[in-house]
């Protein structure tokens, strides 16, 4: 790191261990221990992941926890998905917590960051990676699938944003991620809402990481390319396979892959990084 403020101290909390840390296997998607270092990169440190029960969410909790962040697991519906979700993390020694809120609601946002705080600290970390995808032709894409979508995505995204950054700029440390689309960036067939609002965000983040830089918050985004999520399985079969066949790494990506992305994003490893898209696509960009 060059000259410059050291970034201040984490605040107080429970002593983190480090655990080694697991990565999907790109050939078989299964989960595997790779050899890495134990760390504790983030101790003492509060993360936020919305939509953390499932995909690239779950993953990135379970990295934090790895590198010993208290870990906060949103989730809306599902949650089974959650307490799953949660005892992954505790498996790690760290400290966590699931916390139920519809990220298009301001009042549910603002309880979550609230009970995140009373529990586990003020947030320090927030990947907002909450999100819903639709495949919808033009001819079929109503006004009400247009909003809902926004809602949840872009809306989202500043609500939990709002939410703590206020502390983050008190306490001169602050790490945004948001998990974007490479939709947001190329064009996507018969995916006009979806695309429009993952654009929305990789523009919020620009303008945010601009407005919170002199704080000591840096706020980025990672655009992933088509990853093994439920949200890619709920497309067309033969869409994903054509998708496939155009990425010249010839394969789909696998979530702890998104989340080693995210990590590097919210670490010192990237002090000098804000307002930037980070696109995980396999060279299809």
């Amino acid at each position: 790191m060059g000259r410059g403020v050291a970034p201040p101290a984490a605040h107080a909390g429970p002593a983190q261990q480090g655990s080694v840390r697991l990565m999907a296997d790109a050939s078989t998607g299964s989960e595997k221990p790779d050899q890495y270092e134990q760390t504790a990169e983030f101790a003492g440190r509060t993360a936020l992941v919305t939509g953390g029960s499932r995909g690239i969410g779950r993953s990135t909790c379970r990295m934090l926890a790895e590198h010993g962040a208290r870990v906060a697991i949103n989730y809306a519906r599902n949650e089974e998905a959650a307490k799953a979700a949660l005892a992954m993390v505790e498996e790690t020694g760290t400290e966590g917590m699931i916390v139920q809120a519809d990220v298009s609601s301001e009042a549910d946002v603002n309880r979550m960051a609230a009970e995140v705080r009373a529990r586990l600290g003020p947030v320090d970390l927030l990947v907002n990676n909450a999100g819903i995808a639709k495949n919808q032709p033009h001819s079929e894409l109503a006004f009400a699938d247009w909003k809902r979508m926004f809602e949840v995505n872009v809306d989202g995204v500043f609500l939990a944003t709002w939410a703590v950054k206020d502390e983050m700029i008190e306490r001169g440390f602050g790490r945004i991620v948001n998990v974007a689309s490479l939709a947001g960036i190329i064009l996507k067939k018969d995916m006009i809402h979806y695309a429009t609002t993952k654009a929305a965000v990789i523009s919020l983040t620009r303008h945010c990481a601009e407005a919170f830089a002199p704080h000591n918050v840096r706020v980025n985004c990672v655009a992933p390319g088509l990853t093994d999520t439920d949200l890619a399985g709920s497309g067309n079969p033969g869409m994903i396979d054509r998708l496939i066949a155009s990425t010249p790494m010839g394969r789909i990506a696998q979530p702890g892959e998104m989340a080693s992305v995210i990590r590097f994003l919210l670490s010192e490893d990237s002090s000098f990084v804000t307002g930037q898209t980070v696109t995980a696509c396999g060279g299809r960009s």
